[in-house]
């Protein structure tokens, strides 16, 4: 394929995306706020550029203040002054999607197989992220029934991985609570988004492979102005760095 026309083909598989997630809250009389820590500003990396980026908080704190927090994410800071019978919260923002293939990373060859040990430099940075629940031993036996059917390759075993929770275990909207056990997921095979990610993460950590829980927006849906909140894991494979499934 010529180069101008292959460079006209990637551009088209980029997204355009604009945003607006609003929080609100009402109260029965009058409250005090305490202080908020706001995570709603969009992270940046190799697949995601961030174009514009709008908050506004109603009533107006009194001190706002942007940071980073120990994984590199851009929170907001609020404190508030004096009583409210509301709180409403609303981001807009608008992004480039710039990641065309998913798979644009060459493995470590010491990472092709499991288990594999992660460099001593990294070791330390990605111990959190390695870090086992307890009594996850069903989730071990359902790890290893994966890795065997996947021959212990790695990349292969992330992606048989994926299709079996996804042929599994039934996906629903639990509006609240947090994510259950994962092996309640295994044994109940269903699960909302935020639960069968935390499945795929122990899954991934009982055999040793660094994984983190992710939360957004999904483009895909029915209808497209009101949408749930997403959740999927990433996990950190030497070569190719952190890769959401």
């Amino acid at each position: 394929m010529p180069m101008d026309t292959r460079r006209a083909s990637e551009r088209s598989c980029f997204m355009h995306l604009a945003v607006t997630h609003t929080t609100a809250y009402t109260y029965s009389m009058p409250a005090s706020l305490g202080p908020h820590v706001v995570r709603l500003r969009p992270r940046c990396d190799g697949s995601l550029r961030l174009l514009d980026f709008n908050l506004e908080i109603a009533p107006k704190p009194a001190l706002l203040a942007d940071c980073l927090d120990p994984e590199g994410n851009v929170v907001t800071h609020a404190w508030f002054e004096g009583t409210t019978e509301h709180l409403k919260v609303t981001s807009k923002f608008q992004v480039e999607t710039l990641r065309t293939n998913p798979f644009d990373y060459v493995l470590d060859h010491r990472a092709e197989s499991l288990p594999f040990a992660y460099p001593r430099d990294l070791e330390g940075g990605l111990a959190c992220y390695c870090s086992r629940g307890e009594n996850n031993d069903e989730v071990l036996k359902f790890a290893c029934d994966i890795a065997k059917t996947a021959k212990w390759h790695t990349s292969d075993f992330l992606t048989t991985l994926d299709t079996a929770i996804h042929g599994r275990c039934e996906k629903i909207i639990r509006e609240r609570g947090g994510p259950q056990p994962p092996e309640v997921t295994l044994h109940e095979n269903r699960g909302s988004c935020r639960d069968l990610a935390v499945l795929f993460i122990e899954a991934c950590r009982s055999l040793g492979i660094a994984a983190r829980f992710v939360s957004g927006y999904q483009k895909w849906g029915s209808d497209p102005v009101h949408r749930h909140m997403h959740a999927w894991p990433e996990v950190f494979l030497p070569g190719g760095g952190w890769r959401g499934l």
